[in-house]
């Protein structure tokens, strides 16, 4: 029965919480403290704790209550329940999204939107790239070490889209640049 009752109980949360796990918590609270699972002070510091660990707090107060509850079957259960509902609409999402791609409107778009996006990041890069490389404490001050390491950047990245197809991959830059500037 307890099986039962979380996963009507976690259902209810994963159904109607919307705007993220904290506007979730009223109604965690509500169906939490309704059937009994947790008194008003427990519930509170789960909370603190649902908030300093890693993951979604909802889907960390539904694993902890399911887990009190009935060990780890309860918390398997109250995890997929609460998560559930919001992997059913993102999937039904996918599948409308997927039949309207082709349309050619829907294409002229996104072929209008792609220079704009680029455009933006170019112009933030470029931003930043002399926010903090050139004019430092509002006055110009080049940090040569970041230009050297922008510049390496860019000759890697350029370099190897010259001699492989694909290029390198960002996370690869990301790494490279971090060992950089460790350095």
């Amino acid at each position: 029965m307890i099986y039962l009752d979380l996963l009507l109980g976690f259902l209810k949360v994963g159904f109607f919480a919307f705007g993220g796990g904290y506007a979730a918590v009223p109604l965690i609270r509500d169906v939490v403290l309704s059937h009994g699972w947790l008194d008003d002070e427990a519930l509170t510091y789960m909370i603190a704790v649902a908030e300093s660990t890693p993951g979604p707090i909802m889907v960390n107060l539904a694993t902890y209550v399911g887990s009190l509850r009935a060990g780890f079957p309860g918390a398997a259960v109250a995890t997929v329940a609460v998560v559930f509902p919001s992997f059913i609409i993102v999937v039904l999402i996918v599948n409308i999204l997927k039949s309207i791609m082709n349309h050619r409107y829907v294409q002229a778009l996104l072929d209008g939107l792609k220079p704009s996006i680029v455009g933006i990041i170019l112009a933030t890069g470029v931003q930043m790239l002399i926010q903090n490389c050139l004019l430092r404490d509002s006055s110009f001050s080049p940090d040569v070490p970041s230009i050297g390491i922008a510049l390496v950047l860019a000759v890697i990245y350029f370099g190897s889209r010259r001699f492989i197809k694909k290029g390198i991959s960002p996370i690869m830059l990301i790494g490279i640049a971090a060992v950089m500037g460790v350095v």
